[in-house]
Protein backbone atom coordinates (compact mmCIF):
# COMPACT_ATOMS: atom_id res chain seq x y z
CA UNK A 1 0.00 0.00 0.00
CA UNK A 2 1.59 2.88 -0.98
CA UNK A 3 0.50 6.93 -0.68
CA UNK A 4 -0.08 9.25 -3.84
CA UNK A 5 -0.84 12.57 -4.19
CA UNK A 6 -3.40 13.57 -7.72
CA UNK A 7 -2.91 17.18 -8.57
CA UNK A 8 -6.34 18.78 -10.09
CA UNK A 9 -6.62 22.65 -10.49
CA UNK A 10 -8.12 24.13 -8.01
CA UNK A 11 -11.64 24.15 -7.07
CA UNK A 12 -11.62 20.68 -8.10
CA UNK A 13 -10.53 18.91 -5.35
CA UNK A 14 -14.22 18.10 -4.17
CA UNK A 15 -14.69 16.34 -7.51
CA UNK A 16 -11.34 14.69 -7.55
CA UNK A 17 -12.19 13.01 -3.93
CA UNK A 18 -15.46 11.81 -5.26
CA UNK A 19 -14.19 9.89 -8.30
CA UNK A 20 -10.96 8.36 -6.50
CA UNK A 21 -13.41 7.29 -3.84
CA UNK A 22 -15.84 5.51 -6.44
CA UNK A 23 -12.38 3.95 -7.70
CA UNK A 24 -11.79 2.56 -4.43
CA UNK A 25 -9.17 4.82 -3.07
CA UNK A 26 -8.10 4.61 0.91
CA UNK A 27 -7.63 7.72 2.92
CA UNK A 28 -8.79 10.49 0.95
CA UNK A 29 -7.46 13.85 1.84
CA UNK A 30 -8.31 16.72 -0.37
CA UNK A 31 -5.81 19.55 0.26
CA UNK A 32 -4.54 22.36 -1.81
CA UNK A 33 -4.82 21.57 -5.62
CA UNK A 34 -5.11 18.20 -5.45
CA UNK A 35 -6.07 15.10 -2.72
CA UNK A 36 -3.69 12.41 -1.12
CA UNK A 37 -4.81 8.93 -0.86
CA UNK A 38 -3.32 5.47 -0.27
CA UNK A 39 -3.80 2.23 -2.74
CA UNK A 40 -1.83 -0.79 -4.24
CA UNK A 41 -0.30 -0.99 -7.90
CA UNK A 42 -3.87 -1.74 -8.97
CA UNK A 43 -5.13 1.38 -7.27
CA UNK A 44 -2.48 3.81 -9.34
CA UNK A 45 -3.23 1.89 -12.44
CA UNK A 46 -6.86 2.46 -12.30
CA UNK A 47 -6.51 6.03 -11.02
CA UNK A 48 -4.25 6.97 -14.47
CA UNK A 49 -6.83 5.13 -16.66
CA UNK A 50 -10.23 6.74 -15.15
CA UNK A 51 -9.37 10.06 -13.59
CA UNK A 52 -10.90 12.72 -15.55
CA UNK A 53 -10.12 15.87 -13.56
CA UNK A 54 -6.55 14.65 -12.47
CA UNK A 55 -3.81 16.53 -13.67
CA UNK A 56 -0.68 13.97 -12.25
CA UNK A 57 -0.31 11.40 -9.74
CA UNK A 58 2.65 11.41 -7.62
CA UNK A 59 4.10 9.05 -5.89
CA UNK A 60 5.76 10.76 -2.97
CA UNK A 61 9.30 9.12 -2.30
CA UNK A 62 11.08 11.42 0.24
CA UNK A 63 10.52 14.68 1.94
CA UNK A 64 13.11 17.03 3.46
CA UNK A 65 13.42 20.46 4.82
CA UNK A 66 15.91 22.18 1.83
CA UNK A 67 17.22 25.92 1.88
CA UNK A 68 20.17 25.82 -0.71
CA UNK A 69 21.13 24.07 -3.90
CA UNK A 70 23.34 21.81 -2.43
CA UNK A 71 21.16 20.63 0.57
CA UNK A 72 18.94 19.66 -2.09
CA UNK A 73 22.07 18.14 -4.28
CA UNK A 74 23.06 15.97 -1.01
CA UNK A 75 19.06 14.83 0.48
CA UNK A 76 18.64 13.43 -2.88
CA UNK A 77 21.85 11.78 -3.05
CA UNK A 78 20.92 9.97 0.07
CA UNK A 79 18.50 8.44 -1.78
CA UNK A 80 19.41 4.80 -2.30
CA UNK A 81 18.53 5.44 -6.14
CA UNK A 82 18.77 1.56 -7.06
CA UNK A 83 15.49 1.02 -5.00
CA UNK A 84 13.84 3.00 -8.13
CA UNK A 85 15.58 2.51 -10.95
CA UNK A 86 19.33 1.43 -12.72
CA UNK A 87 21.54 3.16 -14.45
CA UNK A 88 19.90 2.01 -17.62
CA UNK A 89 17.08 3.75 -17.66
CA UNK A 90 16.12 7.28 -18.67
CA UNK A 91 15.50 9.79 -16.38
CA UNK A 92 13.89 13.26 -16.25
CA UNK A 93 13.25 16.07 -13.59
CA UNK A 94 10.36 18.34 -13.10
CA UNK A 95 10.51 21.04 -10.55
CA UNK A 96 8.37 23.93 -8.96
CA UNK A 97 9.22 26.07 -6.31
CA UNK A 98 7.24 28.64 -4.59
CA UNK A 99 8.04 30.91 -1.26
CA UNK A 100 11.65 29.22 -0.71
CA UNK A 101 15.26 29.96 -0.41
CA UNK A 102 15.61 27.76 -3.81
CA UNK A 103 14.38 30.32 -6.40
CA UNK A 104 15.11 29.05 -9.14
CA UNK A 105 12.93 25.60 -10.54
CA UNK A 106 15.67 24.58 -13.76
CA UNK A 107 18.83 24.88 -11.56
CA UNK A 108 16.64 22.94 -8.83
CA UNK A 109 16.10 20.16 -11.43
CA UNK A 110 19.52 20.05 -12.62
CA UNK A 111 20.81 19.49 -9.54
CA UNK A 112 18.78 16.79 -8.47
CA UNK A 113 19.38 14.91 -11.94
CA UNK A 114 23.24 15.87 -10.76
CA UNK A 115 23.03 13.61 -7.97
CA UNK A 116 20.99 10.39 -8.80
CA UNK A 117 23.39 10.26 -11.66
CA UNK A 118 26.94 11.07 -9.35
CA UNK A 119 25.82 8.11 -7.22
CA UNK A 120 25.15 6.08 -10.44
CA UNK A 121 28.70 6.70 -11.36
CA UNK A 122 30.02 6.38 -8.33
CA UNK A 123 28.44 3.27 -7.36
CA UNK A 124 28.22 1.34 -10.96
CA UNK A 125 30.37 3.41 -13.44
CA UNK A 126 27.45 4.32 -15.55
CA UNK A 127 24.75 6.91 -14.94
CA UNK A 128 21.51 7.40 -16.52
CA UNK A 129 20.14 9.11 -19.54
CA UNK A 130 17.90 12.07 -19.84
CA UNK A 131 15.05 12.22 -21.90
CA UNK A 132 12.82 14.69 -21.22
CA UNK A 133 10.05 13.62 -23.49
CA UNK A 134 9.61 9.97 -22.47
CA UNK A 135 11.59 8.98 -19.57
CA UNK A 136 11.86 5.44 -17.86
CA UNK A 137 11.46 7.44 -14.59
CA UNK A 138 9.77 11.13 -14.69
CA UNK A 139 10.63 12.87 -10.84
CA UNK A 140 8.64 15.61 -9.87
CA UNK A 141 10.31 18.16 -7.29
CA UNK A 142 7.80 20.76 -5.30
CA UNK A 143 9.59 22.94 -3.38
CA UNK A 144 7.12 25.49 -1.05
CA UNK A 145 8.56 27.16 1.73
CA UNK A 146 11.65 25.31 1.88
CA UNK A 147 9.94 22.19 2.46
CA UNK A 148 10.55 19.86 -0.58
CA UNK A 149 8.62 16.84 -1.77
CA UNK A 150 10.34 14.37 -4.61
CA UNK A 151 7.59 12.11 -5.86
CA UNK A 152 7.85 10.21 -8.98
CA UNK A 153 5.65 10.78 -11.58
CA UNK A 154 3.41 8.11 -12.55
CA UNK A 155 2.09 9.51 -16.25
CA UNK A 156 5.12 12.55 -16.72
CA UNK A 157 2.51 13.98 -19.79
CA UNK A 158 -0.05 15.45 -18.34
CA UNK A 159 -2.96 13.61 -17.23
CA UNK A 160 -5.48 16.06 -19.06
CA UNK A 161 -3.84 15.19 -22.21
CA UNK A 162 -6.11 13.04 -24.06
CA UNK A 163 -4.75 12.53 -27.23
CA UNK A 164 -7.64 14.16 -29.38
CA UNK A 165 -6.29 17.39 -29.34
CA UNK A 166 -3.82 19.13 -30.96
CA UNK A 167 -0.95 20.64 -28.92
CA UNK A 168 -2.07 24.24 -28.37
CA UNK A 169 0.13 27.10 -27.02
CA UNK A 170 -2.87 28.92 -25.62
CA UNK A 171 -5.94 26.87 -24.77
CA UNK A 172 -9.32 28.01 -23.21
CA UNK A 173 -10.58 25.45 -21.23
CA UNK A 174 -8.43 22.23 -20.63
CA UNK A 175 -10.12 18.71 -20.97
CA UNK A 176 -9.59 17.82 -17.29
CA UNK A 177 -11.07 21.31 -15.90
CA UNK A 178 -14.24 20.82 -18.48
CA UNK A 179 -14.28 17.20 -17.30
CA UNK A 180 -14.58 18.56 -13.94
CA UNK A 181 -16.90 21.16 -14.36
CA UNK A 182 -19.58 18.80 -15.82
CA UNK A 183 -18.82 16.53 -12.81
CA UNK A 184 -19.27 19.45 -10.49
CA UNK A 185 -22.48 19.82 -12.10
CA UNK A 186 -23.86 16.92 -11.55
CA UNK A 187 -25.07 16.93 -15.11
CA UNK A 188 -27.42 13.80 -15.46
CA UNK A 189 -25.76 11.97 -18.17
CA UNK A 190 -28.97 10.33 -19.46
CA UNK A 191 -29.96 14.09 -20.45
CA UNK A 192 -29.19 15.96 -23.52
CA UNK A 193 -26.13 18.06 -23.19
CA UNK A 194 -25.54 21.13 -25.65
CA UNK A 195 -22.83 23.72 -25.86
CA UNK A 196 -23.80 26.47 -28.45
CA UNK A 197 -20.51 28.18 -28.38
CA UNK A 198 -18.53 25.02 -28.81
CA UNK A 199 -15.39 26.26 -30.23
CA UNK A 200 -12.81 23.17 -30.61
CA UNK A 201 -15.88 20.71 -29.12
CA UNK A 202 -14.25 20.24 -25.61
CA UNK A 203 -17.34 19.91 -23.54
CA UNK A 204 -18.76 17.65 -25.66
CA UNK A 205 -16.02 15.12 -26.29
CA UNK A 206 -15.30 15.14 -22.68
CA UNK A 207 -19.49 14.74 -21.69
CA UNK A 208 -19.95 11.86 -24.18
CA UNK A 209 -16.55 10.40 -22.58
CA UNK A 210 -18.54 10.42 -19.22
CA UNK A 211 -22.00 9.16 -20.91
CA UNK A 212 -20.28 6.57 -22.62
CA UNK A 213 -18.72 5.05 -19.57
CA UNK A 214 -14.72 5.71 -21.28
CA UNK A 215 -11.66 6.47 -19.67
CA UNK A 216 -9.97 8.96 -20.66
CA UNK A 217 -6.47 7.31 -20.61
CA UNK A 218 -7.70 4.48 -22.54
CA UNK A 219 -5.96 4.86 -25.95
CA UNK A 220 -3.20 7.01 -23.93
CA UNK A 221 0.42 4.79 -25.44
CA UNK A 222 2.24 4.86 -22.25
CA UNK A 223 2.35 5.97 -19.05
CA UNK A 224 5.70 6.67 -16.68
CA UNK A 225 4.62 4.04 -14.38
CA UNK A 226 5.22 1.25 -16.96
CA UNK A 227 9.26 2.22 -16.59
CA UNK A 228 9.05 1.35 -12.80
CA UNK A 229 10.59 -1.51 -11.32
CA UNK A 230 7.73 -2.68 -9.67
CA UNK A 231 5.22 -2.44 -12.83
CA UNK A 232 2.66 -5.30 -13.04
CA UNK A 233 2.07 -5.42 -17.24
CA UNK A 234 -0.37 -8.54 -16.78
CA UNK A 235 -2.41 -6.81 -14.09
CA UNK A 236 -2.28 -3.06 -16.15
CA UNK A 237 -3.16 -5.46 -19.11
CA UNK A 238 -6.34 -6.79 -16.96
CA UNK A 239 -7.36 -3.69 -15.87
CA UNK A 240 -6.73 -1.86 -19.13
CA UNK A 241 -9.04 -4.88 -20.96
CA UNK A 242 -11.54 -4.60 -18.45
CA UNK A 243 -12.41 -1.04 -19.03
CA UNK A 244 -12.92 -1.23 -22.34
CA UNK A 245 -15.20 -3.88 -22.09
CA UNK A 246 -17.30 -1.53 -20.20
CA UNK A 247 -17.54 1.07 -22.67
CA UNK A 248 -21.14 2.19 -24.08
CA UNK A 249 -21.38 1.93 -27.49
CA UNK A 250 -24.65 4.85 -28.10
CA UNK A 251 -25.08 7.62 -25.75
CA UNK A 252 -27.97 7.80 -23.35
CA UNK A 253 -29.09 11.25 -24.67
CA UNK A 254 -28.10 13.76 -27.66
CA UNK A 255 -24.70 15.92 -26.99
CA UNK A 256 -24.53 19.15 -29.37
CA UNK A 257 -22.27 21.96 -29.85
CA UNK A 258 -22.09 24.62 -32.31
CA UNK A 259 -20.49 27.76 -33.35
CA UNK A 260 -20.81 30.62 -35.56
CA UNK A 261 -17.00 30.23 -36.85
CA UNK A 262 -16.62 27.57 -39.07
CA UNK A 263 -12.80 26.67 -38.20
CA UNK A 264 -14.07 25.89 -34.63
CA UNK A 265 -16.67 23.61 -36.33
CA UNK A 266 -13.82 22.46 -38.53
CA UNK A 267 -11.55 21.65 -35.54
CA UNK A 268 -14.32 20.56 -33.24
CA UNK A 269 -15.09 18.12 -35.55
CA UNK A 270 -11.67 16.83 -36.13
CA UNK A 271 -11.03 16.56 -32.57
CA UNK A 272 -14.49 14.70 -31.94
CA UNK A 273 -13.09 12.18 -34.40
CA UNK A 274 -9.96 11.66 -32.94
CA UNK A 275 -11.82 11.02 -29.88
CA UNK A 276 -13.73 8.20 -31.61
CA UNK A 277 -17.11 10.11 -31.17
CA UNK A 278 -17.30 12.10 -34.43
CA UNK A 279 -20.40 9.68 -34.96
CA UNK A 280 -22.09 10.20 -31.92
CA UNK A 281 -22.07 13.85 -31.53
CA UNK A 282 -23.83 16.57 -33.51
CA UNK A 283 -21.48 19.50 -33.93
CA UNK A 284 -22.79 22.65 -36.90
CA UNK A 285 -22.07 25.97 -37.58
CA UNK A 286 -25.18 27.95 -36.15
CA UNK A 287 -25.38 31.52 -34.64
CA UNK A 288 -26.37 30.45 -30.91
CA UNK A 289 -29.68 32.37 -31.61
CA UNK A 290 -30.49 29.85 -34.18
CA UNK A 291 -29.46 26.63 -32.20
CA UNK A 292 -32.67 24.60 -30.81
CA UNK A 293 -32.98 21.92 -27.83
CA UNK A 294 -31.94 18.41 -29.52
CA UNK A 295 -34.90 17.00 -27.45
CA UNK A 296 -38.07 17.20 -25.75
CA UNK A 297 -36.09 16.20 -22.32
CA UNK A 298 -34.83 19.53 -21.14
CA UNK A 299 -30.95 19.37 -20.44
CA UNK A 300 -28.00 21.00 -19.33
CA UNK A 301 -27.18 24.14 -21.71
CA UNK A 302 -23.14 25.10 -21.00
CA UNK A 303 -20.69 27.35 -23.03
CA UNK A 304 -17.45 28.79 -21.46
CA UNK A 305 -17.61 32.24 -23.60
CA UNK A 306 -14.46 35.02 -24.23
CA UNK A 307 -13.91 36.49 -20.77
CA UNK A 308 -12.81 39.93 -22.61
CA UNK A 309 -9.36 39.73 -21.36
CA UNK A 310 -8.02 42.32 -23.62
CA UNK A 311 -8.22 46.18 -23.58
CA UNK A 312 -11.69 47.10 -25.50
CA UNK A 313 -13.33 43.86 -26.37
CA UNK A 314 -15.27 43.42 -22.74
CA UNK A 315 -17.69 46.00 -24.25
CA UNK A 316 -17.98 43.85 -27.42
CA UNK A 317 -19.04 40.95 -25.45
CA UNK A 318 -21.57 42.46 -23.69
CA UNK A 319 -23.94 41.80 -26.30
CA UNK A 320 -22.92 37.94 -26.73
CA UNK A 321 -23.22 37.22 -23.08
CA UNK A 322 -27.11 39.08 -23.24
CA UNK A 323 -27.79 36.65 -26.68
CA UNK A 324 -27.03 33.66 -24.44
CA UNK A 325 -29.69 34.62 -21.59
CA UNK A 326 -31.91 35.85 -24.51
CA UNK A 327 -31.79 32.90 -26.30
CA UNK A 328 -31.89 30.59 -23.50
CA UNK A 329 -34.95 32.26 -21.83
CA UNK A 330 -36.70 32.00 -25.17
CA UNK A 331 -35.80 28.27 -26.92
CA UNK A 332 -34.14 26.24 -23.95
CA UNK A 333 -37.17 26.74 -21.17
CA UNK A 334 -36.16 24.17 -18.19
CA UNK A 335 -33.15 23.57 -19.16
CA UNK A 336 -29.70 24.20 -16.92
CA UNK A 337 -27.71 27.32 -18.10
CA UNK A 338 -24.35 26.81 -17.30
CA UNK A 339 -21.93 29.58 -18.70
CA UNK A 340 -17.91 29.65 -17.28
CA UNK A 341 -16.57 32.94 -16.92
CA UNK A 342 -13.35 35.17 -15.34
CA UNK A 343 -15.95 38.07 -15.24
CA UNK A 344 -18.60 38.52 -12.98
CA UNK A 345 -19.37 42.07 -15.24
CA UNK A 346 -20.29 39.94 -18.43
CA UNK A 347 -21.56 36.95 -16.45
CA UNK A 348 -24.23 39.37 -14.85
CA UNK A 349 -25.26 40.52 -18.26
CA UNK A 350 -26.80 37.31 -18.97
CA UNK A 351 -29.97 39.12 -17.06
CA UNK A 352 -31.46 35.47 -15.72
CA UNK A 353 -31.47 34.74 -12.00
CA UNK A 354 -28.62 33.38 -10.69
CA UNK A 355 -29.15 29.74 -9.18
CA UNK A 356 -25.46 29.34 -7.95
CA UNK A 357 -22.04 29.91 -8.86
CA UNK A 358 -18.76 28.26 -7.60
CA UNK A 359 -15.36 29.47 -8.32
CA UNK A 360 -12.55 27.44 -10.24
CA UNK A 361 -9.12 27.93 -11.65
CA UNK A 362 -8.33 28.08 -14.92
CA UNK A 363 -4.50 27.96 -15.10
CA UNK A 364 -3.78 30.91 -12.83
CA UNK A 365 -7.37 32.79 -13.77
CA UNK A 366 -9.86 32.74 -10.77
CA UNK A 367 -13.41 31.90 -12.83
CA UNK A 368 -16.72 30.72 -11.91
CA UNK A 369 -19.36 28.45 -13.03
CA UNK A 370 -22.34 30.30 -13.34
CA UNK A 371 -25.85 28.18 -13.09
CA UNK A 372 -29.14 30.40 -14.48
CA UNK A 373 -32.75 29.79 -14.30
CA UNK A 374 -33.90 29.47 -17.88
CA UNK A 375 -37.19 29.32 -16.54
CA UNK A 376 -40.59 27.43 -17.67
Amino acid sequence: MARYFATCARGLEPVLAGELNDLGARDIEPGRGGATFHGDAAMLYRACLWLRTAVRVLRPIHEFDVRSPDELYDAVRSINWSDWMTPDQTLAVDCNVRDSAITHSQYAARRVKDAICDQFRDRTGRRPSVDTEQPMIGLNLHVSKNHAILSLDSSWSSLHKRGYRPIQTIAPLNEALAAGLLLRANWDKSTPLVDPLCGSGTFCIEASWIALNRPPGLTRKWFAFQGWPDFDRPLWNAIRDDARRAVRKDLPAPIAGSDVRQDAVDLALQNARAAGVGNLLNIQRLEMRDARPPSDVPGVLVCNPPYGERIGEEEELIGLYARIGAAAKEYWPGWRLLVFTSNTMLAKKVGLKVVHKEPFFNGSLECFLWEFATGR
